[in-house]
C-alpha cells in the first residue's frame, strides 16, 4: 500500500510539474525585446517554425509550441513574415500564425516613377535589392507581350499605386501585380490599340505637369508636333536617356541636349521608343484624348501651370515672361 501511495505521489507531483511547465512556456506571455521580425517560409515543419519564433525569442519553449499544435493540429500554420512586438504567451502567437495574420510591406508608386524610382522604393520597403527587381522588370516582358510586342522592360506598365507585398512574394510577383492593375485601368479607359504609342505618349505627358486638366493640352503640343514632324523636344526624355545610361547628375544642362540616344528627342523627331516612366490613369487618357488645339509649345509660368503658344513668337514671349518672373524671386 505504501509503494502505490508513493507511486501516486510520484505521478502527482509529475503533473504539476509538468503543468507548471506548460503553464510557463504556454501561457505565460513573453515580451519580446523591440520588434522582432520571423520570417517562416512554405514548407517549415512545425518544429522548424517553433525553433525560429524561440530563437526570435518570441516563445519561451520549442517542444511545448510542438505539442499545442499536435493537439491543434486542424489550423495549419500558416508561411509569411510576423511581427512581434507586444507581450504574448505561446497560445496568441500560434493562433496568429493558424489565421495567418502576417506582416506586410506597404509600397507607394507615385504618378510618374521610373522603374528606378520604383525599385529604389522596394528596396527602401524592405522587399529584396532594387537590382533584383530592374531584373524581373527587364527578363519578364512577355506579361506585355500582347499589349505592347516591341517592349525591353515593363517601364511604362508598372501602375502607379498603393501596394502591400509580403517577403514571401517574388520580385515576378511584385512585377505582374503592377502590371495586373495596369492592365484593369487600360481596360477601364477603353486603352486597346497602339498600346506602346499611347503610354509612351502619356509617360511624357505625366512628367511635364501635374496639373491634371493640363495634361490633354500637352498631348494636343505633342501630337500637333509629331503631325508636322517637329521634335518633341521633350526634356523628360532627355532625362530619361540619362537614367538609362547612369549619367544623370540631378538637373540638365544644354550639353545633356547632345546625348547620344534613341530617347533623346532633341536629336532624333518622333516618338522615344519606349515609355519614360510609369503614367497614371488621367495622363493615359489624355494620351488617348488629346485637346483639339493649334499649340507647338509651352513652357512654365513659374507658379507650377503653364503658358501655350501656337508661334514660335508667342512662344518667345511666354519665355521672357517665365524668366522675369523668377528674376522676380
Amino acid at each position: 500500500m505504501r509503494k502505490v501511495r508513493t507511486f501516486l505521489a510520484i505521478v502527482l507531483l509529475a503533473a504539476l510539474a509538468v503543468g507548471g511547465w506548460l503553464a510557463w512556456a504556454l501561457w505565460l506571455p513573453l515580451t519580446p525585446s523591440g520588434q522582432k521580425f520571423v520570417l517562416l517560409h512554405a514548407g517549415y515543419s512545425t518544429r522548424r517554425i517553433a525553433t525560429e519564433l524561440q530563437s526570435a525569442g518570441v516563445i519561451r519553449s520549442t517542444n511545448a509550441f510542438v505539442l499545442w499544435h499536435y493537439f491543434h493540429h486542424k489550423r495549419s500554420l500558416k508561411a509569411g513574415e510576423y511581427l512581434f512586438e507586444r507581450p504574448a504567451n505561446a497560445l496568441d502567437v500560434h493562433a496568429r500564425l493558424a489565421r495567418g495574420d502576417i506582416y506586410v510591406h506597404t509600397v507607394v508608386i507615385p504618378e510618374g516613377y521610373t522603374m528606378f524610382d520604383i525599385a529604389q522604393a522596394v528596396q527602401d520597403a524592405g522587399l529584396g535589392s532594387s537590382q533584383d527587381f530592374l531584373t524581373a522588370v527587364t527578363s519578364d516582358t512577355a506579361l506585355v507581350a500582347d499589349l505592347a510586342p516591341e517592349a525591353k522592360t515593363l517601364e511604362g506598365y508598372l501602375f502607379p499605386s498603393t501596394y502591400e507585398f509580403t517577403r514571401t512574394q517574388s520580385m515576378n510577383d511584385m512585377v505582374a501585380a503592377m502590371v495586373k492593375q495596369f492592365r484593369q485601368t487600360a481596360h477601364e479607359i477603353g486603352l486597346t490599340v497602339e498600346v506602346q504609342e499611347t503610354v509612351t505618349m502619356a509617360s511624357i505627358i505625366e512628367k511635364e505637369t501635374a496639373v491634371p486638366e493640363e495634361r490633354p493640352l500637352v498631348a494636343s503640343v505633342y501630337y500637333n508636333r509629331l503631325a508636322r514632324r517637329i521634335a518633341l523636344q521633350a526634356d523628360p526624355s532627355v532625362i530619361y536617356a540619362e537614367l538609362l545610361q547612369g549619367t544623370y547628375a540631378g538637373a540638365l544642362h544644354h550639353a545633356d541636349m547632345r546625348i547620344d540616344s534613341p530617347y533623346n528627342t532633341y536629336r532624333h523627331p518622333g516618338m522615344p521608343p519606349g515609355p519614360i516612366g510609369n503614367p497614371g490613369k488621367t495622363s493615359l487618357e489624355a494620351a488617348l484624348h488629346p485637346a483639339e488645339t493649334n499649340y507647338y509649345y509651352f513652357v512654365s509660368d513659374g507658379d507650377g501651370r503653364h503658358r501655350f503658344a501656337s508661334s514660335l513668337e508667342e512662344h518667345n514671349r511666354n519665355v521672357a515672361a517665365y524668366r522675369k518672373a523668377m528674376r522676380g524671386r
